[in-house]
């Protein structure tokens, strides 16, 4: 699906430890702000307890997760939008990407430095969403005062339409409201779409705690963390960017005990990257087989004929059925023959919204 989720945040608030942990790479991590100088993008595999079961039914060769993309972007500070530190690169890398995870630190440490000298969650995140507003009105504006003598003098009606979707943002922006809070018609949407703004993707706060924190009740700063997502009805995952680091050394029978050891039941990365997954609106169906069971990523609302053309584009161009099952189902009945006699497998057309767990064999003719 060609994906990403942009990791942001202050610099030394976790971000680079974090996305270790993401993909097991090596990169900076120093104790520095701009460690991290271009944007490291790694791909980052979708944990899904339905393939273990999968696999048991079907003793395939391979088996193969879905994934997507996480980028880790260098470090934020107050003025970026005006060229501070990596400035408008950086704003630039986020442009990229299609959600937001922002890095918070809820931690006190003395020997890590804070780019502001204390931590102060509400004042971090007010640092991050202004910088990335000032950015958004800047596009604004600029746009604005190119099309507004074609729009008010000519009374274009193309560029009429533009400039009143783009009032709307902008006095929304001007009341601290970012755009992803604003309803938006979808033609609306759709002006809005070429700009790439910042303010508009969806967006997931990540409360970085210590670990002895991480399996106890919010801390002071988490809370505070959470107040402020709830205005925006985002989520907030709270976990221990080190610890994960950790964890992501081990195997999955040592993860499991160290786990349990702590005191919590899943890893806070797994739930990063089920709630982010969830953000970015994917979902994911299976093809199965002794030779091969695999997860695809799709985007909800897709049909039948566009979720094969994930696969190859000749089964989306050839497109004449598909044979779909759900994932309950199988495990209900306990093998494909017994689905099919319990009147539980079907056949669908181009135009059947695919459901998350469906089970798929595409039939194709070019």
């Amino acid at each position: 699906m060609g994906l990403k989720a942009g990791i942001v945040g202050l610099p030394n608030v976790g971000k680079s430890t974090l996305f270790n942990a993401i993909t097991k790479k090596n990169i900076l991590a120093a104790n520095y702000p701009f460690a991290t100088i271009d944007p490291n993008v790694g791909v980052v595999t979708v944990p899904d307890e339905r393939l273990a079961k999968l696999e048991e039914l079907y003793i395939p060769d391979r088996l193969i997760a879905t994934s997507y993309e996480f980028t880790d972007i260098a470090g934020l500070v107050k003025g970026a939008s005006l060229g501070e530190g990596l400035g408008n690169k950086f704003l630039s890398h986020i442009r990229e990407v299609d959600a937001i995870v922002e890095v918070v630190r809820c931690f006190d440490d003395n020997n890590i430095i804070h780019v502001e000298n204390s931590v102060d969650p509400k004042r971090d995140i007010e640092i991050i969403n202004l910088e990335l507003a000032l950015s958004d009105l800047e596009i604004l504006n600029n746009r604005i005062d190119k099309i507004k003598k074609k729009a008010e003098t000519n009374r274009d009606k193309e560029a009429l339409e533009e400039l009143n979707v783009l009032k709307k943002a902008k006095e929304n922006l001007e009341k601290s409201i970012p755009l992803r809070m604003v309803e938006f018609t979808d033609e609306e949407k759709l002006v809005l779409s070429s700009f790439a703004f910042l303010t508009i993707k969806p967006i997931i706060y990540l409360a970085n705690v210590s670990e002895d924190e991480v399996a106890l009740e919010d801390n002071d700063y988490v809370k505070i963390v959470k107040e402020y997502a709830s205005k925006e009805k985002a989520k907030v995952v709270k976990m221990c960017a080190k610890l994960e680091s950790e964890l992501s050394e081990l195997n999955d029978d040592d993860k499991k005990e160290m786990l349990n050891a702590i005191g919590i039941k899943e890893s806070g990365l797994d739930l990063l990257i089920k709630e982010t997954y969830d953000l970015l609106g994917l979902a994911t169906y299976f093809t199965v087989g002794s030779d091969e069971v695999r997860a695809w990523t799709f985007k909800k609302g897709m049909n039948a004929k566009e979720c094969a053309g994930i696969i190859h584009t000749d089964f989306e161009r050839g497109f004449i059925k598909a044979e779909v099952m759900s994932y309950e189902d199988l495990i209900k009945y306990g093998n494909e023959q017994k689905v099919k006699e319990n009147g539980r497998a079907r056949l669908e057309g181009k135009d059947y919204i695919m459901q998350d767990g469906d089970i798929c064999y595409f039939r194709f003719n070019v």
